[in-house]
C-alpha cells in the first residue's frame, strides 16, 4: 500500500492529507438545516450534516491531494449512525482514488488488537465467507503496549497489502511529559523510532515500509533526528497549519529524494470557511474554500522543499 501512496504522491505533487474530522461547529448553516428537517436535531441528523460536509469537500479536493485522514473519535461521538457515516465517508474517498488513512490510534494486547486490525485493514470471518469491516488502506497504532500490540497489525498488513502509522512524537504540547523521558540517556522517541524502523524491516513495499511513523510538524528538530533513525519509513506529520505548523519546519522530515513524508492540515481546510482570509468564499461555497486552503498548503511546502 505504501507503493500506492507514493505514487499518488507523485502524481499530485503534494505530500498532503487532509484530515477529515469534521465537528457540527465547522457544518455551516444551511446543511444542518437540511439534514435536521429531514432526521430531525437527532444523532442520525448530526450524521447527515456531517456526510453532506464531507462528501462536498471530497468532490472539491480529491483531484488535489493523495490522501485523507478521517479521526474516528469525531464520527464516534454521534454513536452508531456516526460510525455510519464514517464508512460511507472511507468508501466514499476510495471510489474517489483517494489513499484513506484510518485515525483509530488503536493498540492493545494480543486477540484485542488482532481484533482491531482486522475490523480496520482486515476481513473477518463469518462463517464460511470472510468480509471487511472499515476497510481503511492504513491506520495509526498505539504502540504503548510494545510489539504485542502491533504485531497483530503487522501481519494483518502482510495479508492485505495494507499499512500502519505508530505514534512516535505526537504533535500535542504535552507529548514530552512521557514520550521526551530520558531511558538509558536518550529520549523515549528515539527508541519507539527505533522500533519502527526494525518492525519496518520485514513489512517493506519498493523503497518505503509500510510501517511509517507519526512525528508532529510542532517539533522540527526532533523529526530530523527521527528521520535519520527511520530512513525508510513514511512519516505522517500532524501539526501543520491549526496547531502551528509551517512548511519551513517540515523540510527535514523528508528525505533526499523528496519523499518520505505526508502533511497533514484537518480544520485548516475542512473549515477554511471561518478563516478570515478565506472569508470572500462565505458558508454557501464552504468547499471551495477548501480547496484554495490545499493549494495554499501545497505552495507553501513546495516552497519549503524548494521545488
Amino acid at each position: 500500500m505504501i507503493d500506492s501512496l507514493v505514487e499518488k504522491i507523485k502524481k499530485t505533487g503534494a505530500p498532503i492529507v487532509v484530515g477529515l474530522d469534521p465537528m457540527l461547529k465547522y457544518v455551516p448553516e444551511h446543511l444542518k438545516k437540511k439534514a435536521f428537517s429531514e432526521y430531525g436535531e437527532t444523532l442520525k441528523g448530526a450524521a447527515e450534516a456531517v456526510w453532506l460536509f464531507n462528501k462536498e469537500i471530497i468532490d472539491n479536493i480529491c483531484d488535489l491531494i493523495p490522501a485523507v485522514k478521517p479521526q474516528i473519535a469525531m464520527y464516534e461521538q454521534f454513536g452508531i449512525e456516526g460510525l455510519i457515516v464514517f464508512k460511507r465517508t472511507v468508501d466514499y474517498c476510495k471510489e474517489k482514488g483517494l489513499v484513506v488513512i484510518g485515525d483509530i490510534k488503536r493498540g492493545d494486547i494480543g486477540s484485542t488488537s488482532e481484533a482491531y486490525a482486522i475490523g480496520h485493514l482486515g476481513k473477518v470471518q463469518v462463517g464460511s465467507k470472510r468480509y471487511s469491516g472499515f476497510d481503511e488502506d492504513f491506520v495509526t497504532v498505539n504502540p504503548y503496549l510494545g510489539s504485542d500490540g502491533v504485531a497483530p497489525f503487522i501481519k494483518v498488513c502482510k495479508e492485505e497489502n495494507k499499512g500502519i502509522f505508530v505514534l512516535v512524537k505526537t504533535s500535542n504540547p504535552s507529548s514530552g511529559e512521557f514520550q521526551d523521558r530520558l531511558i538509558d540517556g536518550r529520549p523515549l522517541y528515539e527508541l519507539v523510532g527505533e522500533k519502527v524502523a526494525q518492525w519496518g524491516e520485514e513489512c517493506m513495499g519498493t523503497s518505503y515500509s509500510n510501517v511509517g511513523a507519526v512525528v508532529g510538524a510542532t517539533y522540527p528538530e526532533q523529526g530530523k533526528i527521527l528521520r535519520k533513525l527511520m530512513p525508510k519509513a513514511f512519516i505522517l506529520v500532524p501539526g501543520y497549519g491549526a496547531q502551528g505548523g509551517k512548511g519551513a519546519d517540515l523540510v527535514h522530515f523528508f528525505n533526499e529524494d523528496g519523499l518520505g513524508a505526508i502533511v497533514n492540515s484537518s480544520r485548516g481546510i475542512i473549515a477554511a470557511y471561518q478563516q478570515e482570509q478565506y472569508a470572500k468564499f462565505g458558508a454557501e461555497n464552504f468547499a471551495q474554500a477548501s480547496r484554495e486552503a490545499v493549494l495554499a498548503m501545497k505552495e507553501d511546502i513546495a516552497g519549503a522543499l524548494g521545488r
